[in-house]
């Protein structure tokens, strides 16, 4: 079965874009599984290793985790996700998977206590509009963006650069928690058991992007997993945000030079809900109203 070869290749522990590339050289994920299988794609041991596995015992072993795999063109799959060419042939999900975009809020890990400040309140300001918000669950902003959405009573989407069932940070296993109870999903293409290898965070960037209808930088420095995601969704064509500071600043270098290149600026949680309604309002109010009922309920 193609599905069983995809759940394979997810397991496989091979990079991204690798598995696409070959899925698309070999015709798909069964050709593809096959020529790794007789040498014809050279591949290392733990990656054989894990492809041995039968497609059934995976689907164990997520149920035993109560993790759902999620595949591209089937149901549940985001269509705002599946329009992109280099979006994931897997999720992994837990919890539910909202079906509209949100807004990404992200920025860098060693950030300033405004910079958290700020953050949570951008979470907190969106989630209070009926947005998604979506971001990383890392260290620094991506985790004040959460617990912002938390405390706006909203719902969102933490997608991680490792398992879902690893835990990282340790110190976020309760903010998951929550956003889970929240009504959110924790989402990672990357199956269970999977490190939090270096390697994994640049790629897990594009997901966030393709499953936001806007990002909002709120500190950057000049290089970095922020900067990739903006720079991501400029290619994908979706509008980023960005807070400006000061401009000697290290964690202000990425977002000014975002801004000095096309960003919009936003200056505080008022004007980026004024911005998002300037570009999505009524599409937005739309979605919301047949989400929640006009009335509210």
């Amino acid at each position: 079965m193609t599905d069983d070869a995809r759940l394979r290749m997810a397991f496989s522990g091979l990079h991204p874009i690798r598995s696409r590339e070959l899925r698309e050289r070999f015709g798909g994920a069964p050709k593809a599984v096959a020529a790794i299988e007789r040498g014809r794609v050279k591949a290392s041991d733990p990656i054989r290793a894990n492809l041995a596995a039968p497609a059934d015992q995976r689907r164990a072993e997520l149920a035993s985790l109560g993790i759902e795999a999620v595949y591209r063109e089937g149901p549940g799959y985001p269509d705002h996700l599946d329009v992109f060419e280099d979006a994931p042939d897997i999720l992994f999900v837990r919890g539910t998977l909202p079906q509209d975009p949100g807004v990404g809020i992200v920025g860098t890990r060693k950030c300033t206590a405004y910079g958290l400040e700020l953050a949570e309140a951008y979470g907190r300001a969106v989630a209070a509009t009926g947005w998604l918000v979506v971001s990383g669950l890392a260290r620094g902003i991506d985790g004040a963006a959460h617990r912002g959405m938390v405390s706006g009573g909203g719902v969102g989407v933490a997608v991680l650069g490792c398992g879902i069932d690893v835990t990282y940070p340790r110190e976020h296993r309760r903010l998951g928690e929550q956003i889970l109870e929240a009504g959110g999903a924790i989402v990672s293409e990357y199956p269970p058991g999977s490190r939090p290898d270096a390697w994994r965070f640049p790629p897990r960037n594009r997901i966030i992007v393709g499953l936001s209808a806007a990002i909002v930088v709120v500190e950057a420095a000049k290089t970095g997993g922020a900067l990739i995601t903006a720079v991501k969704a400029a290619e994908y064509g979706i509008p980023v945000f960005a807070m400006p500071g000061d401009v000697d600043r290290r964690t202000s270098e990425g977002t000014n030079r975002l801004i000095r290149d096309g960003a919009f600026p936003v200056l505080d949680p008022d004007d980026l809900i004024e911005e998002l309604d300037l570009v999505y309002g009524l599409a937005h109010r739309q979605r919301k109203d047949k989400r929640v009922g006009v009335d509210g309920r």
